[in-house]
């Protein structure tokens, strides 16, 4: 990431020094990709889908770590008036459930995670291309993305590629 901002901002400076020399204007564009990932139609659209894939095991999450809490809690409540051996016994299911708890919800973000890449690495190749047919077709000479120091609003083309990825 570090070395395409290097090119970029070089990619820049050398356009720069060249129109000062030639006294040629170029025309800049910039795209914000994380209003890009958040306000696109087809990001929005894979939000939605990735939601609905993983509400069942969301759920499933969800229900067995009120069992754990219920569980916690009846310990807590009862188990000083329990035998040592149930205790004992409350004490073990307690910590397999908790276990096997920590290991649903490592895997839930692990396998949510791989998901949402893979979502977004087609979001930014459908949006790269649209991104060089704006380029191409409204004569730009840069276009840079994220990550930027600054952008001024009037270089900004991120509504463009929005409106571009909405229409297909």
């Amino acid at each position: 990431m570090f070395k395409l901002l290097l090119n970029a901002t070089m990619a820049l400076a050398l356009l720069l020094s060249a129109g000062a020399a030639a006294g040629a204007e170029y025309k800049i564009g910039f795209v914000n990709t994380e209003r890009l990932f958040r306000d696109a139609a087809p990001a929005k659209r894979a939000q939605a889908k990735i939601e609905k894939e993983f509400a069942a095991r969301d759920a499933e999450i969800q229900k067995l770590a009120k069992q754990v809490r219920d569980m916690q809690a009846a310990l807590d409540r009862d188990g000083a008036t329990m035998p040592d051996t149930d205790r004992r016994n409350k004490e073990r299911d307690l910590a397999n459930q908790s276990r096997d708890l920590q290991r649903m919800q490592r895997e839930f973000r692990e396998d949510l995670n791989l998901r949402r890449n893979e979502e977004l690495a087609g979001i930014q190749e459908r949006a790269n291309k649209v991104i060089q047919q704006i380029a191409e077709s409204e004569k730009y000479d840069l276009i840079l993305q994220d990550p930027v120091v600054y952008a001024s609003q009037r270089i900004d083309i991120t509504d463009k590629v929005i409106k571009a990825l909405a229409d297909k």
